[in-house]
This record gives C-alpha cells, structure tokens and sequence, in this order.
C-alpha cells in the first residue's frame, strides 16, 4: 500500500471515530463560527453538520450566555491551556432534551465540558475544540442524594408524630447556648 493509500485510511478511521464517539465534538474559530459538528451534536440539537457549519455559534443557541462564553474561552486562548465547567457551576451549555428513559426526571441533559485550544500550523491557537459529555445520570442521582440526606437530616431532629425538635435537638441547642453564654 502507498503512503498516500495508507494516510488516506488513518484520515477515514479518524473521522469515522470523530463522528461516532458518544461525547459531542464541535470546533469553533476566534470568531466563534463552527468548524466541525459531530454526529452527537448533530442527533441532540436536531441540527444537521451541514446546517451548522459556518454558522455563529451565538445564532445557532441564543440560550448560550455569550458574555460568559467569551470569557471562558478568551482565557483558553490566552493560557493556552484547556478550561472545564461542570453541571455542577452550570447545567449546560446546549439545552438538549433529556432522552434517556432512566433519567427520564430531567427535563434537559446535563453536561460537563471541555474547552481545549487548538493550535494550526504556525503555532498560534487558531480554533477551539469543545467536548460536551452527558452526565444527567450522575448529576440527578447526585440531586436525588442530596435530597434524601437533606430528609434525613430533617427527621434526626424531629420528632414524627408532632413534627416538633426531638430531645437530642433541644440539648444541643441548650449546649449551644450555654457555650455561647460561657463566653
């Protein structure tokens, strides 16, 4: 096989992994167009690739805070390094629908993502390349937890017949103040 042969086989695999990778890949240039629009952005968005392509980002998703998007990604340009935010800071960055029937209890699909800068051939970051990943089965088993513990911490100090502080509560509130009063 010729080198051409041989390169043009690794430029299929690779795009063939691009497109299929169950994590969200789109590329955007300094001026926020996009790039690249891979086929899980393509499924969730209801957007095909050729839609998308060539498009402000902004136009595409008017619910991105482009304020905020453009502070995230102007310290990746400058840094030249990789920046995340979880669901936990925001829940999304592309408001998709929720579409797995296990964690049918979201309405949208909670995101981690990664901000990574992409350097071209003269050595200057030129584009960014951002992975959206779906963790809506971690962040609502991750609310469900803190709901439950937030119940729990609510039926130690009660009591469950009356709903008034148990006895355990009012001695530690009584310690409490005694201590406050000490000092």
């Amino acid at each position: 096989m010729s080198d051409t042969q041989n390169m043009l086989n690794d430029f299929r695999w690779i795009m063939d992994v691009v497109q299929n990778i169950d994590v969200g890949l789109v590329l955007l240039d300094k001026n926020f167009n996009i790039q690249m629009w891979n086929s899980f952005m393509q499924n969730h968005s209801a957007t095909l690739a050729e839609e998308a392509i060539g498009q402000l980002l902004f136009n595409l998703f008017p619910e991105i805070d482009e304020q905020w998007f453009r502070r995230k990604t102007q310290s990746v340009y400058i840094l030249k390094n990789s920046a995340f935010t979880t669901w936990e800071q925001r829940p999304y960055l592309f408001r998709f629908e929720n579409y797995r029937p296990i964690t049918g209890k979201a309405e949208f699909m909670y995101q981690n993502s990664t901000f990574i800068p992409i350097q071209g051939l003269n050595g200057e970051i030129g584009s960014i390349c951002i992975i959206i990943y779906d963790v809506t089965e971690q962040a609502i088993n991750n609310l469900e937890l803190e709901k439950a513990n937030n119940q729990l911490e609510i039926i130690s100090k009660t009591d469950g017949l009356t709903g008034l502080l148990n006895r355990k509560s009012w001695e530690n509130l009584l310690e409490t103040e005694f201590q406050r009063e000490a000092r």
